[in-house]
């Protein structure tokens, strides 16, 4: 693919950064438009959107060091400089936006869940077009695919700035989970509508959790491990969400037939 979208003179523009780019603009303006929908102002939104943007990638790089050890990232400059372009562990970054949001629902005075509702379809969007990202610099690859759909990398940069295997046919990872993230922004627009509080977020935590762990199967990158177990640090992390997520569905449903009880 193509890691580096533009390279004129020392100046290069990476594939990555711009598509991160790209869906942060998408998903802040998604967001933007949803928020009256429910109750909240569309610069409330916008001015904790791009907070919980940049907590995200904090959480992102956090947990990247986590997963793949600080000896390399904080041991040379280089090693620093590659953790700055890195963009992390999307799961690191979904955990940092939410820490972050419980602590700004609470300074602007807006209902976390009627936030979570209004933002869920603009998390799922920018991660489908951040896999996309992922796809033309290399990242994030799959295991070795005999399938006719497989793809091969080939420009030395990728390698060289990721790891990918160059010229080894590999299952397109980033292509199985940005066609399900984008089926998933379609789902939850719908599900979500006339719904009770919380369930949007819900199916956007319980689809995108089933879809990461079923990803994961065919990812042949090193992630890291649950000890003790086969499971990859996302998979673990997918089954912890989709438990959340299963927890915000139920309590909304028993919510709402608590009236009808009375």
């Amino acid at each position: 693919m193509h890691p580096e979208l533009l390279h004129l003179g020392p100046i290069v523009l990476p594939s990555y950064g711009a598509a991160l780019g790209l869906a942060f603009v998408l998903g802040i303006l998604l967001l933007r438009r949803r928020a009256p929908e429910y109750g909240i102002d569309r610069e409330t939104a916008v001015d904790m959107g791009i907070w919980l943007i940049l907590s995200g990638l904090l959480g992102a790089k956090l947990l990247l060091l986590v997963v793949e050890g600080p000896a390399y990232y904080l041991g040379s400059f280089r090693g620093l400089l590659e953790l700055f372009r890195a963009g992390g562990v999307f799961y690191g970054g979904l955990l940092g936006a939410l820490v972050a949001a419980v602590f700004f629902v609470k300074v602007k005075k807006v209902p976390f869940l009627a936030f979570a509702d209004a933002a869920a379809p603009a998390v799922a969007l920018g991660q489908a077009i951040g896999r996309i990202g992922c796809l033309a610099a290399g990242c994030c690859w799959g295991g070795q695919c005999t399938k006719p759909w497989a793809i091969t990398f080939s420009d030395p940069k990728a390698g060289e700035n990721v790891g990918v295997p160059i010229g080894v046919p590999l299952h397109p990872t980033q292509i199985y989970e940005a066609l399900g993230l984008l089926a998933l922004v379609g789902l939850v627009l719908w599900f979500g509508k006339g719904r009770v509080p919380g369930r949007t977020f819900s199916v956007y935590l319980v689809g995108a959790a089933i879809l990461r762990f079923v990803v994961e199967l065919f990812r042949g990158d090193p992630r890291g491990t649950v000890p003790g177990t086969d499971l990859s640090t996302s998979q673990g992390i997918a089954i912890a969400l989709f438990v959340l997520g299963v927890g915000i569905v139920l309590a909304g449903r028993k919510k709402a037939d608590a009236p009808a009880e009375a």
